[in-house]
């Protein structure tokens, strides 16, 4: 599990280091995984050309730094100074004596240097940086964006705020980011996961303090799905009732009941009004023509998806949340609880909200650029769990805690896949993992799943309903090798 860390507690943890070793010593550990990382992303090293990108500030000394240890290795290495005025000048030195060359922005040359480099190196701003570029720093992104070289980010891409992930006008379009200590929570969030694309994280000491953020890996989701053992049976793997689909909209029971049974096949009881639609997709669900209570025992419920907000809908959604049990609330639901948001503040069983942006928005607040705080604050204020759809879907509890998802593609943008992640999540909410892990873990399932199925191209959402157990599958990993396995 990766834990991620807001640009303050960065610092705060930085302050003790810089104070207890000698001046220059973090910046030279920086220095040396970044370049280390950029020649293992270059192949060789002679005759390969490097342009860096040099601010004013300490990310400029990383860049001036490592490309004087690149020079040394034969690179042909630029260094390009939005202020020659202001610079690391222990860094520039560095440069100069192991060959580099230095231009000001500008400068004759600076379009060629940039443009025609293997590897551009944004040292331009750091994790303090705010706003978006001002001119000269967006002129020379978009010159490395033009290029045909790769694009690295020292530590955040300049102009992508490095707690929230907030992007305000231009920023450097990093294909890599090396990042410093601790993944910084604003390049896996928001539009900053756009801008850092791949992250690489070098030790330099830091001791931090326990994350309140945190992007699941594999491992960490296999951990938290156990297959059946030799003891189980179909009611002690987590029950989960349906509650989805209309005369309207058949396909959202049809897909949500799906992706639950395909997500842990132990026992699904539908109990919506597209029941001949569910019947006859999924014969192995148990489905009931009556209302939720009649479907007999489950241990979490799904409601919303497709279900309609006339006053029937209403009130199978208050008969659902007033029982004791852990309820995934999407779609249409979550329409209803936003206009009766007590609904939701007066449970005390595990409540997982499922809203995209427009969704969200409904409960008064429109999501902004700080997707985990607003995240945060809705949950905090619903006394509930969030898990805000996005490119990074976040999920955060009503006591802080907040996941980051690191899976998925934009072809999962598509109509349908939200009430395959409301199936998923329902699943494994009836298993009884808390539900702010459980949003968690569904959210990198269907991520995974969405990968598989947009491999050929555009997926539709019954695509990922038939993918899910490669996905779990390889989420899990290999089975172990045993006797087992064979037969014997």
């Amino acid at each position: 599990m990766i834990g991620l860390h807001t640009a303050a507690e960065v610092r705060a943890a930085e302050e003790p280091l810089l104070a207890a070793t000698p001046p220059g010593t973090l910046m030279q550990r920086a220095a040396t995984g970044l370049a280390a990382v950029c020649l293992r992303l270059l192949g060789t090293a002679y005759g390969r050309r490097v342009a860096l990108l040099v601010g004013t500030g300490n990310n400029g000394g990383d860049a001036l730094f490592a490309g004087a240890r690149l020079a040394g290795r034969g690179v042909r290495v630029t260094a390009v100074l939005l202020d020659p005025d202001r610079v690391h000048d222990s860094g520039l030195a560095a440069l100069r004596r192991a060959g580099g060359r230095v231009l000001a922005a500008g400068a004759p040359g600076v379009e060629r240097a940039v443009t025609r480099a293997d590897l551009v190196l944004d040292g331009m701003l750091g994790i303090g940086g705010s706003g978006g570029l001002r001119p000269a720093a967006a002129e020379l992104a978009a010159m490395a964006g033009a290029g045909a070289g790769l694009t690295v980010a020292v530590d955040v891409p300049s102009g992508v705020d490095a707690s929230t992930g907030a992007v305000d006008g231009a920023a450097f379009p990093a294909v890599h980011t090396v990042t410093f200590g601790a993944v910084k929570l604003g390049l896996v969030v928001g539009e900053g996961r756009a801008f850092a694309g791949q992250v690489h994280l070098v030790d330099i000491g830091l001791e931090l303090p326990a994350a309140t953020a945190h992007q699941l890996a594999d491992a960490d989701v296999a951990a938290r799905l156990s297959p059946p053992s030799a003891g189980d049976d179909k009611y002690s793997q987590g029950v989960v009732g349906v509650v989805a689909g209309s005369a309207t909209y058949p396909g959202a029971g049809v897909l949500c009941t799906g992706a639950a049974l395909r997500t842990r096949p132990g026992l699904v009881r539908y109990a919506g009004t597209a029941a001949d639609g569910v019947r006859a997709a999924w014969p192995e669900a148990i489905v009931t023509d009556g209302r939720p209570g009649d479907a007999g025992r489950v241990q979490a419920w799904v409601v919303g998806p497709g279900m309609g907000t006339d006053d029937a809908a209403r009130s199978v959604l208050a008969e659902v949340l007033a029982t004791d049990l852990p309820a995934v609330v999407d779609a249409d639901a979550l329409t209803m609880c936003a206009a009766q948001p007590e609904l939701v503040r007066g449970r005390t069983a595990p409540t997982l909200l499922t809203p995209h942006d427009r969704e969200f928005a409904r409960f008064g607040e429109d999501v902004g650029t700080d997707r985990v705080g607003a995240a945060r604050r809705l949950a905090g204020d619903l006394g509930c769990t969030v898990l805000l759809k996005g490119e990074a879907t976040v999920v955060a509890d009503a006591d802080g805690t907040a996941f980051v998802n690191g899976t998925g593609t934009p072809w999962l943008a598509t109509a349908g896949t939200g009430d395959v992640l409301s199936g998923i999540a329902g699943a494994v909410l009836a298993t009884g993992l808390p539900a702010v892990e459980t949003g968690a873990v569904a959210a990198h399932l269907h991520g995974r799943t969405g990968q598989l199925a947009a491999r050929n191209g555009p997926l539709l959402a019954g695509d990922l309903v038939r993918r899910l157990p490669e996905a779990i599958g390889r989420v899990r990993g290999p089975a172990p090798s045993g006797l087992g396995d064979s037969g014997a």
